[in-house]
Parts: structure tokens; sequence; C-alpha cells
């Protein structure tokens, strides 16, 4: 339990145009328009519409239906992406009605086609989710009682992390979250004789964004994040170009603490700590709003340590650090591995997902669409 598995190293947008659409989207309409005022933020479709109204002045008998059309097809996209931006945390339910129900809090990580860092990883092509906090016991208990099997996780206990947890274990809880909320799971996992395996996707079934990925299916919703993933989640600065060298939007040390909040903290270093902290008391947070991805648990990838993803029993990647190691292990330059079948008190993990839509924009599509039919009405 004690060993380490390690590697050396400008209008406002409620303009009376768009009200109109609104309105004809009864009876969401109001509701729209009124969220649409509390989201206003965005300077993009405000121009959008400037230029429009500045387009009818000067061109009186330009109004041609295929001009127009393109001029609030463009507002109403303009409109929805500010929309979804602005709602990029999301909490996803599970075991829904029972006594057990629980959530999973995921961030949305952005900025499609990052370069990769000079370590080689954190370049991502696609928009996804990853959890805000390592999975806890407490989730694991509950996902068990509305029906998980052979999972098991330990020391630790309550909001702590789920540790004691081999890498196949992580995958059937992410199975479990996939197969509880009627999608696919992710992995071709089989449990025989007390003992997990797995087996590879064909290319046909296999992930091929950002690369062919024969361990995750091609419909999986929710999955162990890969090393590429959970990389940039940890150290990308998506106001910038760079990253940072720890997973506390700092490249300053961490400040080691036994629980907490605070910015540029972190839960490491031994000492006094005895135990790792609550998941949502794991420090202070990553760019993209994650906690705990340095320090508390090391967090399995999904990625087979040389990357390939193409031996079922080939070692995994470990990443981040935990409360009883020093702050070098919270560093980007960090990586250990493990066999898929191993479990340690110091290993945990957390959940990645694919986009989930923004709501708010959905609704404001729907009613664009609505207006641009009735726009479309009005031409000859």
């Amino acid at each position: 339990e004690g060993e380490r598995y390690c590697e050396p190293p400008l209008v406002d947008f409620c303009d009376n145009s768009i009200v109109r659409a609104f309105r004809l989207a009864r009876p969401l309409g109001w509701a729209i328009g009124i969220v649409c005022c509390l989201f206003s933020a965005s300077t993009a479709e405000g121009l959008v519409f400037a230029a429009m109204r500045r387009f009818r002045r000067s061109n009186p008998q330009s109004e041609t239906k295929g001009t127009m059309r393109i001029f609030h097809c463009v507002a109403v996209f303009f409109a929805a992406f500010s929309l979804t931006i602005q709602t990029s945390v999301q909490a996803d339910t599970f075991g829904g009605g029972t006594t057990n129900e629980f959530t999973v809090d995921f961030v949305s990580i952005s900025q499609t086609n990052n370069a990769a860092d000079t370590t080689g990883y954190g370049a991502v092509p696609y928009n996804y989710r990853v959890g805000t906090y390592e999975i806890s016991e407490l989730q694991i208990t509950k996902a068990t009682q509305i029906g998980m099997a052979h999972v098991s996780a330990g020391p630790w206990t309550g909001s702590r992390p789920a540790a004691n947890i081999s890498w196949y274990e992580a995958a059937a809880f992410v199975n479990f979250l996939n197969t509880n909320s009627g999608k696919t799971a992710a992995y071709d996992l089989t449990f025989r004789d007390g003992s997990w395996s797995m087996a590879l996707w064909s290319r046909s079934q296999a992930w091929t964004a950002g690369g062919i990925n024969f361990y995750r299916n091609k419909d999986a919703y929710y999955f162990l994040p890969s090393e590429n993933e959970w990389y940039k989640a940890a150290y990308y600065n998506p106001s910038g170009t760079n990253y940072f060298l720890y997973p506390t939007a700092s490249s300053s040390v961490p400040t080691a603490v036994a629980s907490g909040t605070t910015s540029g903290t972190a839960v490491y270093g031994g000492g006094a700590v005895t135990e790792p902290a609550a998941v949502t008391l794991a420090g202070g947070l990553s760019p993209y709003g994650t906690m705990g991805q340095g320090g508390n648990v090391n967090e399995w990838m999904e990625s087979a340590l040389d990357g390939s993803n193409s031996s079922a029993s080939a070692d995994r990647t470990v990443r981040g650090g935990n409360a009883f190691f020093p702050e070098s292990d919270l560093r980007s330059s960090f990586r250990a591995y493990g066999a898929p079948e191993l479990g340690a008190s110091t290993f945990g993990f957390r959940v990645a997902s694919v986009p989930e839509p923004s709501t708010y924009a959905l609704c404001l599509l729907g009613a664009g669409a609505v207006y641009l039919w009735k726009r479309w009405q009005r031409f000859p």
C-alpha cells in the first residue's frame, strides 16, 4: 500500500427584433426573454443587431429575404453561444427519486485545439466535461445501493475520496453511470471468478475523437478522463495559451493544508496530515474550476502508460500526487502508474463526460427557428 509506482520523470441582447421572436414562441417566449435579459453580457450578438439596423437604415430597399435571413441566423447563433458558455457548471443526478440519489458535479473544458504543453500532454481537439471533485466514498456507497456491483472502496469514509479502488473498479463505476442513465457503457468489462478483466473495442466501436482509443466506446457519455483530458483540466490556462506548473492556477508552490478551499492551497506533504480531506475541501481550484487535481489522492487516468490504449492489461497512468507525498508529485511533469487490477489507499479517480448543451441555448435556438420561419413567411 505504501509502495510507489513511478516513472521518472455593444448593444443590449434584448433588441426589439429578438423580443418579437420570443413572442412568436409562446408559451416559452416570455420566459426565454427574461433569461436572455439576465444573460445579456455578450457584446457579440449586440454587434450583429447593430449591423443589421445600420444596414436596414442605409438600404431601405434592400431588405431581401436572403440578406435578412443571414443577419437573423448569425444573431441567433451568437446568442446561443453566449448562453452556452455562461452555464458551464452542471450537476448530473443518478438514482433520482430514491433515498440514495447522488450527483456528480462537472465543469466544462473548452478552448478546443489547444497546443500541448512542453511535456507533450494537454492537447484536446474537442469540448468535454471533467468532474469538479474526486469521486467520494459516499458516492460509491450510494451507487452500490441502487444496483452497482463488484466495486468497493476504502479506507476512507463519507465525503472523503474513494480509494483502495482499482482502475477496473473505477471503470465499472463509470459504466454504471452510463447504464443507469440509459446510455452506452464506456468499457467492455467482465467480472468473473472474483476479478475484473477488459476487452478492447473494435475499430468500428472505438472512440475516435482526438485519435483512435480502443479502451473507450464511441457512444460513451461518461468515462474516465484520458491523460490529455485530465492534464488540460488541471494545468491549462484558458485565459491564455500557457500551462501552469501546478493545478492551482499558478506556477508557485501551493501552500500545504490539511483541508480547505483557499486559493493556492493543496492537500499534500504528510506531516500533520493523517488522511485525505473531503473532496469538496481539497484545496484551491484549477483554472477551469476543478478541485483536488493536485494532492489528496492520486487519480487514475483512462490512458495506458504508453498512451496507445492498445493493450487491455497494460499499466495505467496515475497523476496528481496525494496527501502524504511531497510537492513534486503535484507538478505537471509528474507521472505514476499501476496495473489496472491494483488498489492502493492513495489511488482514487474522477469522472469525465461529453459536453452537455445549455438548456437556455437549446430553447433560444428553438425560438430562433420559429422566428426565422415567421420571417420567411413575410417575404414574397
